[in-house]
């Protein structure tokens, strides 16, 4: 067989690509992922998931060792920040990834293509760039995963006014930072840079932060992160922004209507979502079906319209997360192999990594009352959890909803200390269909932070033993 005739070829090398590349070529078929960047991982590994977790733990031991340590009988006279060497750090972090991934695109004996893809029609991708050529395939995974969501009357520089990306690579603390967006990425960008020093400020346009999360957690989040320092601005929307040499001067007004008023900042973060990266694709001029919004559309086995050509993660819609679009990336590659891939979308957790962290699971109180479901709730604190107060971290919650009828768990929603490890074991029982007496009734070590798990579980029939 040529060097251009494959059976599955990739095109996009992030989380939900990469995956589906070795998934397929562990399968037996012959392989190739497309990419366009000189590093797999995508958005995630190189300027997303992995450096901003770096940066979030080099931040949070930094205020750790400045203003948390005294209690523990720890005394340190001065600590200094070398910013420089932290994001250092942070580059090799994200190094080590990429060359992982270098690593094991040779191990599975994968083909790897510097450059664009663009579909031309079924069966045919052409690669623009490096490794330039058109190539032959059975089968064509899409990958191309998400940009950042612009904001009308905000033009990014990457300097003053700056995506995720931006904010992962300034080389001073800005003395104020503003955040557009509540949510996720917003909220750790900024808890990072508020740890190191900046004053933040939160807008968000709708009432709450974490909107898209539980209410009660994201009542008791906002409460945490206001008490760390950031500010928050809610019910508010940004109609522009001039950036000049004092810094950049926003013009902000009440969501619901009423007067302007300017705020001013070193560096503004955009982070109001992302959107779907099909441009120069050549899906939709190949007859590939697209929504109003540009994601493309796919049956429950990741098929499109057009057959041999599949797609997965961010571009497909649903929750942009990496782990995500790397579960439909191994069962795109199982389907297309005769096997039975599937994703269980009721068992995808999602995860703040702050400090506390806050995860989720499933739904929400809210929706389960718009749904009409009837259900029972467990909730257990942290400060009643004894490795929590050995470790001096009590803030926030554990919360568990199960049907009332069936005590199935259908929601979990963790605000606290290793929330984002901690879910795991409730993702794994919705995943075998626990009831909440499934987890209330398994044994924990002692001490450790996942009993408060369990006595949530616990608590949904009232048995919760030590509060």
């Amino acid at each position: 067989m040529a060097d251009t005739e494959f059976d599955v070829v990739v095109i996009g090398g992030g989380p939900g690509g990469y995956v589906a590349a070795i998934r397929a070529a562990q399968l037996g078929l012959r392989t190739a992922v497309v990419e366009k960047l000189p590093t797999l991982g995508g958005t995630c590994v190189n300027v997303g998931c992995i450096p901003s977790k770096a940066l979030l733990q080099s931040s949070h031991l930094y205020d750790e060792a400045k203003n948390h340590l005294e209690p523990h009988g720890i005394k340190i006279p001065k600590v200094d920040l070398d910013l420089a060497v932290m994001q250092a750090r942070k580059v090799k972090v994200v190094k080590a990834n990429t060359d992982g991934l270098d690593f094991l695109m040779k191990k599975n004996k994968i083909t790897r293509l510097l450059g664009s893809g663009k579909i031309a029609g079924a069966g045919k991708v052409e690669v623009s760039g490096k490794d330039g050529k058109t190539i032959t395939t059975k089968n064509i995974i899409i990958a191309t995963g998400s940009d950042v969501t612009p904001l009308p009357g905000v033009t990014i520089d990457e300097k003053q006014i700056v995506t995720s990306t931006g904010a992962l690579e300034l080389p001073t603390v800005p003395k104020h930072l503003v955040v557009i967006g509540a949510g996720v990425i917003g909220l750790e960008l900024g808890s990072v840079w508020r740890r190191l020093g900046a004053e933040v400020t939160v807008i968000e346009f709708l009432d709450r932060a974490l909107p898209l999360h539980d209410g009660e957690i994201s009542k008791n989040a906002q409460r945490i992160f206001e008490k760390q320092g950031l500010k928050f601005m809610l019910g508010f929307k940004v109609t522009a922004a001039k950036p000049g040499k004092s810094g950049v001067a926003l013009t902000v007004e009440p969501a619901k209507g009423g007067a302007a008023q300017e705020i001013k900042a070193d560096v503004v973060l955009v982070s109001i979502g992302r959107r779907p990266h099909t441009e120069g694709l050549g899906a939709k001029e190949s007859g590939v079906e697209l929504d109003a919004r540009g994601f493309v559309k796919i049956d429950k086995h990741f098929r499109t319209n057009v057959p041999g050509i599949w797609a997965i993660g961010d571009v497909t819609g649903g929750a942009m997360l990496a782990h995500k679009a790397e579960d439909e990336g191994y069962a795109a590659s199982e389907l297309i192999a005769g096997q039975a891939g599937h994703v269980n979308y009721d068992a995808i957790p999602g995860v703040v990594y702050t400090w506390p962290e806050v995860a989720n699971l499933g739904k929400t109180e809210e929706q389960l009352k718009a749904e009409g479901v009837a259900y029972k709730v467990g909730k257990f604190p942290f400060s009643a959890n004894g490795r929590a107060r050995a470790n001096g971290d009590t803030e926030g919650f554990v919360k568990i909803l199960a049907d009332a009828k069936t005590d199935r768990v259908i929601g979990c929603h963790i605000i606290g200390p290793a929330a984002g490890d901690l879910i795991a074991e409730v993702v794994l029982g919705v995943e075998f269909a626990a009831a909440a007496e499934d987890i209330a009734r398994t044994c924990h070590a002692h001490p450790s932070l996942s009993e408060a798990v369990k006595e949530a579980a616990l608590g949904v029939d009232g048995h919760s033993i030590h509060i």
